[in-house]
This record gives C-alpha cells, sequence and structure tokens, in this order.
C-alpha cells in the first residue's frame, strides 16, 4: 500500500491567544485515503524539542480530515503570548480501528496573541462582581524613593517621564510590555478617607489633585484584573489624555469605560459644576497614566508609615484564583 502524503509547508495564520488556523500542502497521490489528521502541539522549551520526534509517539490533537486551513481552537493547552511548536501527519483510520499514518512533518513554531477586548470584557465583568461600594477621594499618588524625584527634577526638566509596563498581572494583557506610562495610586482608607501612610515602592511621595489627571478631557480604560497568590485582588486602569499616542493605543486593544458611570473609577460633576472622584472599595486600583506629569502640578513629601513587602512588580497572577482567571488559557 502506497504511503500516506507527508504535509509540506505547513503555515501558521490567524493566531488569536487561544486559537490559530493552519494549513499545508500535500502530494495528491493517496490523498483520497486521508481520514484524519494528527497535530502535535508542544510548548516550545528548546530548538530541538520535537527532535525526537517519529509516527509511533502519542499526538495530542486528532482531527477529521477536513478542508484547509483548519481552526484550532479553545484547546485546554493554548495560552496567551506563549510560544509553540507544531507538526502533522496524515492518518488512515483501519478497519480494527488503528491508524495508518504518515512520517511527521516538519516542525513549525509560532507565539499566541493577547487577550483580545472580548477577552479583557470577561475579565472586567469578573471585577465589577467584587469592587464594592465607592468611595470619594480627591487626590492621585505615586510613590518611589528619592533618588527618583531627585532625578527628575535635575535630568528630565522636573518631570516624571514614562516607562513600559512591566509583566505584572494577567499573562495575556496587551499592555504589558508594550504600553508606556506612569503609575499612580487612588485607594483611600476606609476610616481616614486619605491615601494610606504605608507603600512597598518607596518613602517619598508625589501627589496632586485628581482633576489634573482624570477628567472629561481624558479616556479611561479598563486592563487587567488579577491577583498574587492573597485576598487582595488588584484591577488596573489606564487614563489617556484625549487623542495622545496612549490614548490611540487603547482605543485599539481595551474595553473603555464610561468616566462617569462605571464600577471602577468616576469623574462626575456635582450640582455647583465641580469634578467629584470615586474608587472601588474593595478593590487596589493601579492606574496608568499615559503623559508626562510636572512635579510643578503637587507635592513631593516623606510618608510617616512603613516600607510594605508586597510589591506588584512584575508580580505572577495566581493561576489557580476562580476569582480573576478566565477560562481561556492564563
Amino acid at each position: 500500500m502506497e504511503d500516506l502524503p507527508v504535509p509540506q509547508n505547513i503555515k501558521i495564520s490567524n493566531i488569536t491567544c487561544d486559537s490559530f488556523k493552519i494549513c499545508w500542502d500535500m502530494d495528491s497521490r493517496s490523498k483520497e485515503r486521508i481520514t484524519h489528521y494528527f497535530i502535535d502541539l508542544n510548548k516550545k522549551e528548546t530548538k530541538n524539542a520535537n527532535k525526537f520526534k517519529h509516527k509511533d509517539v502519542p499526538t495530542k490533537l486528532v482531527a477529521k480530515a477536513v478542508p484547509l486551513p483548519m481552526t484550532v481552537r479553545g484547546h485546554w493547552f493554548l495560552s496567551p503570548r506563549t510560544e509553540y511548536t507544531v507538526a502533522v501527519q496524515t492518518a488512515s483510520k483501519q478497519g480494527d480501528g488503528d491508524y495508518a499514518v504518515s512520517e511527521w512533518s516538519e516542525i513549525i513554531e509560532f507565539c499566541t496573541g493577547d487577550y483580545s477586548t472580548v477577552h479583557l470584557t470577561q475579565l472586567m465583568e469578573k471585577a465589577e462582581v467584587i469592587a464594592g461600594r465607592m468611595l470619594r477621594f480627591s487626590v492621585f499618588y505615586r510613590n518611589q524613593h528619592k533618588e527618583y524625584f531627585d532625578h527628575a527634577r535635575e535630568a528630565q526638566n522636573n518631570k516624571m517621564l514614562l516607562s513600559v509596563k512591566d509583566n505584572s498581572g494577567s499573562h495575556g494583557s496587551p499592555i504589558s510590555g508594550k504600553l508606556e506610562g506612569i503609575f499612580f495610586s487612588c485607594n483611600t482608607e476606609f476610616n481616614t478617607g486619605k491615601p494610606p501612610q504605608d507603600s512597598p515602592y518607596g518613602r517619598y511621595r508625589f501627589q496632586l489633585p485628581a482633576e489634573e489627571l482624570f477628567s472629561p478631557k481624558t479616556n479611561l480604560y479598563f486592563a487587567d484584573f488579577y491577583c498574587m497568590y492573597t485576598a487582595y485582588h488588584y484591577v488596573i486602569l489606564v487614563i489617556a489624555p484625549k487623542g495622545s499616542s496612549g490614548d490611540e493605543f487603547c482605543k485599539q486593544r481595551l474595553p473603555a469605560l464610561d468616566i462617569a458611570n462605571n464600577h471602577f473609577l468616576t469623574c462626575s460633576e456635582d450640582e455647583d459644576g465641580r469634578l467629584v472622584f470615586h474608587h472601588a472599595q474593595d478593590l487596589i486600583l493601579e492606574v496608568i497614566y499615559t503623559d508626562p506629569v510636572d512635579l510643578s502640578l503637587g507635592t513631593v513629601a516623606e510618608i510617616s508609615g512603613h516600607l510594605m513587602s508586597l510589591s506588584t512588580v512584575n508580580a505572577k497572577k495566581d493561576p489557580s484564583c476562580k476569582t480573576c482567571n478566565i477560562s481561556v488559557g492564563r
């Protein structure tokens, strides 16, 4: 019996965080005998990840022979922003239930994508469930070491400049390693209504009126929801001046929020036309502002509390938490 054709020129397309399309060329001889495709999908570990693969090794995916390209979607093995190797063989199911198979194809590498706005909306809806009531606040603040603010004054024309978002939070977050901004906090203590005196980021705090960063002249976006193996949950929001490069970046990738009516952070007008600000009580909000900020807009002072150890810099999300994970990847 003639050998089954080996898939050639494998092409991967339409890659998302949990799906991809795959197609290949095949010799037309014996093509009508093909009943199934075996797809071997592995997380990439080394350049020789599939070096010892041969046709007797069990495969992870068995699919009926369908017209190409074929979509692989929602497989438990697929996670966002992860490198994979894939190889294919053709198969013919025999009368005894066994399969005749071709040789394995060449090995192709690809990387899955970020969360889409659909996935981020699912995360946002989970965050809304535990956001709690809204508390009033009046300032945004940023803690750093004294040297950070000295450098801003002396070498950066008195401005805090943008830096690229680190890899903390959800693995599929589209802002990690891409969006430039400045992190601020706005959470207040329940009993005082003021910012806490402790911080994991430094003993010096820059504080400025909330309206300097957040107003009808800015857009607000939901970016992430995560925890770090603790009871605390974090939501990352992005404030971007309308029409700025940060705003254009977020507009294409993140769910937009109504600044006056959402579960996390609001800016609205009171009866006298003054801006009033509220934040969610039961979440720790991390707010990214996407433009440089002049230190003259606020004040820098030393805090009286302790330097806490719970920093979120490059912190990994707990993949087992049912509160803040969605079913697609991690």
